[in-house]
């Protein structure tokens, strides 16, 4: 218990003093609200700028990503399992597969 109220109290005090260093060497002025790097004023709104297409196309990019990372510790241990590691991994195909039927339907994959 002592072992982690000392790092709690660590941590604290860290972070107090990058705080406290960076509100002490931060610029003051207009050059503190100008935006980071360019120090162009944005002409758009951030999120304006993407199609909605591209939203359809995030959703079928994490349904394969999320595959492609469960599938793998999936298959090491499938044979200590059994069937019902089978089984749970078809249902988790077929969640994905939905996400995929979606992007399929609002015609994301239609490049026009």
């Amino acid at each position: 218990m002592t072992a982690v109220l000392a790092l709690a109290t660590l941590v604290g005090a860290v972070v107090l003093t990058l705080y406290g260093a960076s509100t002490l060497l931060s610029p003051a002025g207009r050059a503190s609200v100008l935006p980071f790097e360019s120090g162009m004023a944005p002409s758009q709104h951030a999120v304006s700028r993407y199609h909605v297409r591209w939203y359809a196309v995030t959703i079928l990019f994490l349904a394969f990503d999320m595959e492609m990372i469960f599938m793998y510790p999936w298959a090491i241990v499938v044979a200590d399992m059994g069937a019902g590691a089978v089984v749970e991994m078809f249902g988790f195909l077929a969640v994905l597969l939905v996400g995929v039927l979606y992007v399929w339907r609002e015609g994301a994959l239609r490049w026009s």
